[in-house]
Order: C-alpha cells, then sequence, then structure tokens
C-alpha cells in the first residue's frame, strides 16, 4: 500500500486491524481470570466484585479496581471491548486513526466509570436517532463510542439515594437513551467552539450536557456531588501486561511496515489538529508503533513519578494510546504535560497524586495547541489547563467522564482567538 507521503508498507484489511486490537481484551480476560483464579489479590470473589461495578454510581472518581477488585475490573473492560469490536465488525467500519481512539479509550474508561449496564442505554438513545432521522447505526457509531462519556449520569440516577428504586432505574436508563439520541447533533456544533484543537471534542460537548442535566437535578434539590474512590496499590502485575501489550504493538507496526521505525520520524511533522488520522497519512505501521510508544512513555511517566495504576490512571494511558492514532505524539505532547507539571508544582500538588498524574495523561487533549503555535504556547495552555480542570468538575457533578475534555475545549476556546489576534496585530 501507498500512502500519500509515498511510505509503502503491507496491504493490512479492515480484519487484521480487528484482530491486532482483540489482543487486547482477550488479554484483558484472560489476566482477569488468572487474577481471580490463582493470585486472588483482590480478595473479592467475581461475581460479587462484578455486581459491585454495575450497581455502584460511577461518578468522578470511582475506580473499579477499588470496589469490584482487579479481576472484576480487567472482566468489566474485556467485556465492553468485545461488545465494540462485534459493533465495528458487524456494521462493517473503515477502521481509521478515530475508531482506534475511541475503542481504545473506551476500553480505558471501563476501568474507571464504564460498565455494561450503563452504557447500553446510551447505544439504545444513538439507535433511535439513527432510525429517526433515517440513517445507518454506522454514520454514528463512533460519536456514540465516545459519548459514553456520559454513563455515570445512568448508574448514579439508578442507584444513588436521589430517587426510589424502581423510578430511579427506570429514569436512569430513560436519561441514558435520551444523552444517546441527542449527542450526535450537539457534537457537531460544539467541535466549531475549540476549532479542532480539542482531540476530546466530545468530552467538551458531554460536560456541556452534564451541566445541563446536573443543574436541572439541582433545581430539585437533588445534589450530584464528585467523589474519590481509589486503588491505592502498586501493582507489579498490570505494569507488566500494559509493557507487554505496548510492546506488542510496536512489534505489529514493524510487522507491518519493514522501514516503520526509521519512518516514525516523520511523524512529528503533524500538528496534530482535527482531523490528524495517522493511518490515513502514514499508515498502521506507523501508527501502531507511535501507539505503542506514547503507550511506554505514559506508563514510564507514571512510574517515575511514584504514581500508582489504578482505574483512572489506565483510563489515562489508554486514551492516550488511542488518540496516538488520531493526533498525538512525542513532540507535541511534551510541552503540554511539562506545562500541567510546572504549574502543579507551582499549586503545590503532589506529581504522585492520582488526580495530577490523570490530569498530565489527558491534558494531551490539547496537543494540537503546541504543534501549531509552538513549546512556548504549548507550556502556557497546558498550565492555563491544569487550572481549569482541577476547578470545573463541580459543575458537572463528576457525571462526565471526560472532564479534561470539556477543561480542554475551554481552553481552546479562550486561549486561540487570543493567540490569533495577537498574530494578526503582528502582521
Amino acid at each position: 500500500m501507498i500512502l500519500a507521503n509515498n511510505i509503502q508498507e503491507k496491504e493490512i484489511r479492515k480484519e487484521h486491524v480487528l484482530s491486532i486490537l482483540l489482543v487486547f481484551p482477550i488479554t484483558f480476560l484472560l489476566f482477569g481470570l488468572l487474577n481471580t483464579i490463582y493470585l486472588k489479590e483482590d480478595g473479592i470473589l467475581l461475581i460479587h466484585g462484578l455486581r459491585n461495578i454495575m450497581t455502584s454510581p460511577t461518578i468522578l472518581i470511582t475506580d473499579f479496581l477499588e470496589i469490584g477488585g482487579i479481576g472484576a475490573s480487567f472482566i468489566n473492560s474485556a467485556l465492553i471491548g468485545f461488545i465494540n469490536l462485534f459493533l465495528l465488525k458487524h456494521y462493517k467500519m473503515k477502521i481509521n486513526g478515530l475508531l482506534i481512539a475511541a475503542f481504545m479509550t473506551v476500553l480505558g474508561f471501563s476501568f474507571f466509570g464504564k460498565n455494561i449496564f450503563n452504557i447500553l442505554p446510551i447505544y439504545l438513545g444513538g439507535y433511535l436517532y439513527a432510525f429517526h432521522q433515517k440513517i445507518s447505526m454506522k454514520d454514528i457509531l463512533l460519536a456514540i463510542m465516545f459519548s459514553t462519556s456520559m454513563a455515570p449520569i445512568v448508574s448514579e440516577i439508578s442507584f444513588a439515594p436521589i430517587f426510589l428504586k424502581p423510578y430511579g432505574l427506570i429514569l436512569g436508563i430513560s436519561v441514558g437513551v435520551l444523552i444517546g439520541f441527542i449527542i450526535v447533533p450537539l457534537s457537531s456544533h460544539m467541535l466549531r467552539f475549540h476549532d479542532g484543537f480539542n482531540l476530546y471534542n466530545i468530552g467538551f460537548t458531554s460536560g456541556i450536557v452534564g451541566t445541563v442535566f446536573t443543574s436541572i437535578l439541582r433545581s430539585f434539590k437533588k445534589e450530584i456531588m464528585p467523589v474519590s474512590i481509589l486503588y491505592l496499590e502498586y501493582n507489579a502485575y498490570i505494569i507488566g501486561v500494559l509493557t507487554v501489550l505496548f510492546i506488542y504493538l510496536i512489534i505489529a507496526g514493524r510487522i507491518i511496515n519493514k522501514e516503520v521505525l526509521s519512518k516514525y520520524k516523520d511523524i512529528f511533522k503533524y500538528r496534530g489538529r482535527i482531523v490528524t488520522d495517522f493511518t490515513q497519512q502514514l499508515g498502521y505501521g506507523v501508527t501502531f508503533v507511535n501507539m505503542g510508544a506514547m503507550g511506554l512513555l505514559s506508563l514510564l511517566y507514571v512510574i517515575v513519578v511514584g504514581g500508582i495504576v489504578n482505574g483512572p490512571v489506565l483510563a489515562g494511558i489508554f486514551t492516550v494510546v488511542g488518540f496516538a492514532a488520531f493526533g498525538k505524539h512525542p513532540k507535541n505532547c511534551f510541552p503540554i504535560v511539562f506545562g500541567v507539571v510546572i504549574a502543579a508544582i507551582l499549586m503545590g500538588h503532589e506529581l504522585s497524586a492520582t488526580g495530577i498524574i490523570i490530569s498530565v495523561l489527558f491534558s494531551t487533549t490539547i496537543a494540537p495547541i503546541a504543534g501549531t503555535y509552538g513549546v512556548k504556547i504549548g507550556i502556557l495552555a497546558g498550565m492555563l489547563h491544569l487550572a481549569l480542570v482541577t476547578n470545573i468538575g463541580v459543575v458537572h457533578g463528576g457525571i462526565n467522564l471526560y472532564n479534561n475534555g470539556f477543561s480542554g475545549g475551554l481552553v481552546a476556546g479562550f486561549l486561540i482567538p487570543i493567540i490569533d489576534a495577537f498574530k494578526k496585530g503582528e502582521m
């Protein structure tokens, strides 16, 4: 296959890409089962752990490794991974960079916020929207996968002591269906606000939707408050599994394109602004190598600062890995990360704290700002991002899992017009 920049690689069909992605949920399933049967580190029976995950209000931050155990958490993620791969295959989707990003993001957030119960109403809402608009589900599946960022509101209304149980369950499911129905038209309009400089566009949209729903509930004296339930034990097995999977991606990229290691530097030419699909521009070989490299760098950062690889951190790492197929690479991410780290130190935060680690990882949603305007502006954007993300969660009550996507949209929407105005003044 000859790509736009004349890089040659083996012809690869979507079935091959799906097979490469399938390794992730299979690995998670096996690891979850082995952990439960042999290691027994979590001390929680598998069924009991899965039940805790399914019936818990899952607002920010509810770590499934803590409430359900390691085995149940990895199996929950595996099941959601299988469901999404089935949908991609069933609807014969072309597996591009953004779909890979969606798959990896949903997979990661299945350790922290998403479960089988709370995502299905949103998928149903998307299906009803497609039926109403007389379009194929294939056309909106990508947006619906990302829109599961709002899944916690389904669980919160269903299981938190806000409404009486029978009514809460019905209302929670109904709200999930409604979100799936309205999220597609909303997301296309919200893109204009940040002009493609925030890669987590649905995260910004979900922040707006979450704010509306939370405000409605608060108007009826039904308060939703963020929580902090975290797994805080060092687990070498999880780190080992992640390391193997990221090296596997690099090997897969090398098999697809034998010249991939020498061609990898070409990825640094791209600014990352929407739409930058590395599978189309550079091929799957370079894309998978970038994904593996970004995964290893993310994991290394967590280890260096002394952090714990728990549910939220897993979500952050896999989101970075996913969007390494659609806009992110080390060059445009580094200034943003550096800016967040500087801001965290100045504000007196512990770099090893889970909240700061996930802010660092997710802040790369605004990597296109650094890619477009350079290192200094990138550092400034990172600093501004941390200031916002540590304060914005109260607005939507923690029901938007992509809180950094919401903050990233605000940073881009605020910063870019100012930068452009000053640049025009210099002409």
